[in-house]
């Protein structure tokens, strides 16, 4: 029999999955790692433009090594430790931890730019995330910095975030590093330039890479800090001086 006429009929699916991640924590992680989430990172190219303009970057083979040595061997693996600490610094309430992570967060960078790249971004999130995910411990964070006359490196805001609204880090490192990643490789896209399809191979052929990073950042000591990504930092020198430029980085 026919429904009367004006009747709105609704199917709902409800779906059953495994995944190892509550459904809030999921929707946070999406939100703070989107591209849409106003810290500017659409701006900065990790040294990317210099590379591409001295042609050592010129296909997606080459972006994908320059990426992978970000996340491993350079800003990205400074970037895993210091998320870790201050995660765990968060979570363990230690005012003293946290300090060392803003210390650190404040010098660990090889160049003026990429020092900016990650303070700019840094100060960007807590400023966003303090107006929309609220929280006491990102209120001491920001009092903690000003006190100690710290600027606050990108992941050590986003580790404390993430701890003070209990997402695993488990779970949000391998975003955090995913949107790292695919950030350069939008850089890298636009500059070289490459077409859409290209720049998400370089992103699939990246996820081992960046799985890879963070389960080793969340078992490494926190005193096993640096990197070793040479090159990195010199076209980085490079690029504060390079005639033309889109990017901030």
């Amino acid at each position: 029999m026919r429904p009367p006429m004006g009747t709105i009929i609704a199917t709902v699916t409800i779906m059953t999955t495994n995944l190892p991640v509550a459904g809030q924590d999921l929707l946070r992680v999406l939100a703070w790692f989107s591209p849409s989430f106003p810290v500017g990172a659409f701006s900065y190219s990790h040294a990317i433009e210099y590379a591409v303009e001295a042609r050592m970057i010129d296909d997606r083979d080459g972006l994908i090594e320059w990426v992978d040595g970000a996340v491993t061997r350079g800003s990205g693996r400074i970037d895993a430790a210091l998320f870790c600490a201050a995660y765990n610094a968060v979570a363990d309430d230690s005012d003293a931890d946290l300090l060392w992570a803003l210390e650190r967060g404040d010098t660990m960078r090889a160049t003026r730019e990429l020092a900016g790249e990650s303070i700019g971004q840094g100060e960007a999130f807590l400023e966003t995330i303090r107006n929309t995910w609220p929280h006491v411990n990102l209120d001491r964070l920001a009092a903690l910095a000003r006190d100690e006359q710290r600027r606050l490196a990108y992941p050590v805001a986003v580790g404390a975030a993430v701890a003070a609204h209990d997402v695993p880090a488990s779970v949000a490192l391998p975003a955090y590093l995913h949107s790292l990643a695919a950030n350069l490789v939008s850089a890298g896209v636009r500059l070289i330039p490459l077409g859409q399809t290209d720049g998400q191979r370089a992103i699939a052929a990246l996820e081992p890479v960046i799985l890879a990073a963070a389960e080793a950042a969340l078992i490494r000591p926190r005193c096993d800090l640096g990197s070793a990504a040479p090159v990195i930092d010199w076209a980085s020198m490079q690029h504060e001086t390079q005639y033309t430029r889109l990017f901030r980085s």
